[in-house]
């Protein structure tokens, strides 16, 4: 036998979450159960009648209606109200009838809208105090509770309406919560792989033009004159090659630390910089230019910057380096001439790398992502960047990347 309290909890769900689809078994159950409580009060309640067939086939009829009262609140009302007033008017035991009617009035009331509860309740009371009235004149007391009984179950109906809608409208803002969330999380995850992508682009494709071209400087030198070679250049070229190689394997391992950071939330590895090394900056580019000219290129570095946050040189870090791989890969002859410019203005960083080399059409390999990842970074920082053939030949690559505002003193406080 189940507990108070679990019968208790049973009848709250109930109450609280009805079923999307109306059982009609359940109905059954409960139109039987209170057919019992019917025949009982029927038998042994004296105030009215002796109930006889008449009285025993409308009360049938009222109960039966009641088993499709969730899906048909309306019809099963008028049914009721069609049983259980020649009920009244031939003047049987009055209560009997009487859980069958509030049962389906509680039903369109809570089914209902509250003007349609309104209506019908009103109309009903009418009927109610008329046929009294008509019938029993003089039992004004029996007015007044029947009339209390009517208004009770409408409200408590009509409240029970309000909650449930209240529920399913928290219920809504939950779930739509719970998606937004989901919907972030999947976002910054996103971000975080495009972000990866265009580290690992930035790095291994300037690492490995880099060793590409000293690895064709070592074997040139070979090739010669090998009669008179140049050990030096030689090894100058080798250990060349490994530097770079050590360069990208720490840049490499700062890189990909977010990719092995199993044990913090996804949403927090996205957003955080602490599973990731420094960010690269502006004081990285003198590196960045004598790996240039270790190729062979001239590389010309003029830098006029003040007040650049982090994000923001960072950006211009690997627009540079993105602009310098191209170029050296690109450029297509021996004495390539770089320029590389940064100067603060207008309240907003300006990057420009050209050169005069053949361009990035000289190559005929398949499209790469350097210039896609460029934009990206530009629009990091809700910048722009322009990339194309220069006026007077070569490439050229320019950025515009918005400094932010410094705050005043009053936005300080």
């Amino acid at each position: 036998m189940p507990r108070p309290q679990s019968l208790i909890e049973r009848a709250l769900t109930a109450v609280n979450h009805p079923p999307a689809v109306p059982s009609l078994r359940n109905d059954a159950h409960l139109v039987a159960a209170l057919a019992a409580l019917t025949t009982v009060m029927a038998l042994f309640i004296k105030d009215g009648r002796e109930p006889g067939l008449l009285a025993w086939l409308l009360l049938l009829g009222a109960h039966v209606a009641l088993i499709w009262r969730r899906r048909y609140p309306v019809t099963v009302m008028l049914v009721v109200v069609a049983c259980v007033a020649p009920y009244h008017a031939i003047d049987y035991t009055h209560s009997a009838p009487v859980p069958a009617t509030l049962l389906a009035l509680y039903t369109v009331a809570v089914a209902g809208s509250a003007r349609r509860t309104l209506f019908i309740g009103t109309v009903l009371i009418g009927m109610t105090l008329t046929v009294n009235a008509v019938t029993n004149p003089d039992g004004l007391a029996e007015i007044i509770r029947i009339t209390g009984w009517l208004i009770s179950v409408l409200l408590f109906g009509g409240y029970i309406r309000v909650h449930r809608q209240y529920l399913a409208s928290a219920l809504e803002r939950a779930e739509r919560a719970e998606r937004t969330r989901e919907e972030e999380a999947r976002r910054r995850v996103a971000e975080e792989r495009l972000r990866v992508a265009r580290d690992l682009h930035d790095l291994l494709a300037h690492s490995i033009t880099l060793i590409g071209v000293q690895t064709s400087v070592a074997a040139h030198v070979l090739a010669a004159d090998p009669e008179r070679l140049d050990r030096t250049a030689v090894a100058q070229a080798l250990d060349d090659i490994a530097d770079t190689c050590r360069t990208a394997r720490g840049e490499l391992r700062t890189t990909l630390e977010v990719l092995r950071t199993h044990d913090v939330d996804v949403g927090v590895a996205a957003g955080s910089k602490g599973c990731r090394g420094p960010l690269p900056g502006l004081d990285g580019l003198t590196d960045l230019v004598e790996s240039a000219r270790v190729t062979g290129a001239k590389v010309e570095l003029s830098v006029r910057t003040d007040g650049v946050p982090p994000s923001v040189g960072a950006a211009a870090y690997r627009i540079v380096q993105e602009a310098l791989t191209n170029a050296v890969r690109h450029g297509g002859r021996d004495d390539l001439t770089v320029r590389v410019g940064l100067r603060t203005e207008d309240g907003a960083l300006r990057v420009s790398v050209t050169d005069d080399g053949a361009g990035a059409s000289a190559s005929d390999g398949p499209p790469g992502f350097g210039l896609v990842g460029m934009r990206e970074r530009a629009r990091t920082v809700g910048g722009t960047l322009d990339a194309g053939p220069g006026p007077v030949g070569g490439f050229e690559v320019s950025a515009v990347l918005p400094l932010p505002l410094p705050l005043s003193k009053e936005d300080a406080r």
